[in-house]
């Protein structure tokens, strides 16, 4: 099993608190540190307001030395594939090889609208091409040309450069969607990703991906199945409903099925249960950057004890 942390910076926090967040994570010995890709907060101020994912992430590739880095996931809608593919690649090189793509087709139209970015109704045609575009562009021999004609982009004679540090950056495909996510997730993805629901529901979306693998004629363990769960750790319940009432949780909300919640022993039952069901990594998605503490509650107090 791995295990990362998954930040929601949209909702609040600087570069440098983004950053404290990253190296904490590494120092803990986390797997990875991924990040949102959003543009507006979903409640709250969000002060002092979004920062883009790839320009940060381009800043932790510089201030941390193991820890893995990506999103969770990066929207179609907000850049072309071609420029993604370079950003990507090129945070690559400065973090020694140590970048994951999360891509979807992105869902909230309210950022879209705030900051003026297209948000079509039909995104999963877009999806595709982004996969198809960027994966070829990384994987064409340095000296050879890549084109590519679809319905929304059209690429003639690129030289497909920068590459990548890494041989095959590792992309992650994220969704509940029931016919057309597992389809993509087992054509395109190296991992598949299901977050948010109970646990019924992600060993059937888990499964899903598995059979969809299975009729492309995919080995379906050549995929790695993850599971991001917004996550209230404390060795104390009167801390732990602090923490669920500080993101608008009810005690009954905080302590759902939907999420990872309680002392080192509670969220070791729970992880358990996430890897009978088909889960190789767990993202520990924590609502508040700045709340150090709980990170450290998780590294010290819980990690030692997980399977």
């Amino acid at each position: 099993m791995e295990y990362c942390v998954f930040t929601e910076p949209q909702q609040g926090a600087t570069y440098d608190e983004l950053l404290r967040c990253a190296q904490a994570t590494e120092r803990l010995g986390f797997t990875g540190f991924f990040r949102s890709d959003h543009y507006l907060t979903m409640g709250g101020d969000g002060l002092p307001g979004p920062s883009d994912a790839w320009t940060s992430l381009a800043g932790l590739a510089r201030e941390t030395e193991r820890v893995r880095l990506g999103t969770l996931v990066s929207s179609v809608t907000f850049r072309h594939p071609g420029v993604l593919a370079i950003q990507v690649a090129q945070v690559d090189e400065m973090s020694g090889g140590r970048v994951e793509l999360g891509l979807g087709t992105g869902w909230y139209a309210a950022e879209h609208s705030a900051y003026g970015i297209p948000f079509p109704q039909k995104r999963f045609g877009l999806l595709e091409e982004q996969l198809e575009v960027i994966t070829g562009s990384w994987a064409t021999p340095i000296g050879e040309r890549y084109s590519f004609r679809g319905e929304h982009y059209t690429l003639v004679d690129s030289p497909a450069m920068p590459k990548p540090a890494q041989a095959k950056v590792p992309v992650i495909i994220g969704g509940g969607g029931p016919t057309r996510t597992p389809a993509i997730a087992a054509r395109y993805a190296d991992e598949f990703n299901i977050g948010f629901q109970p646990e019924a529901v992600l060993a059937e979306k888990i499964g899903g991906v598995k059979a969809a693998a299975e009729r492309l004629g995919r080995d379906p363990q050549s995929l790695k199945y993850s599971v991001a769960l917004t996550t209230f750790a404390a060795d104390n319940e009167r801390e732990l409903l602090r923490r669920g009432a500080e993101a608008n949780r009810s005690p009954e909300q905080t302590r759902s099925d939907a999420n990872i919640w309680g002392d080192a022993e509670q969220i070791t039952e729970k992880v358990k249960r996430l890897a009978a069901l088909g889960a190789q990594r767990v993202y520990f998605q924590l609502l508040n950057l700045r709340d150090l503490e709980q990170l450290e509650y998780l590294g010290q107090e819980v990690l030692p004890k997980l399977p």
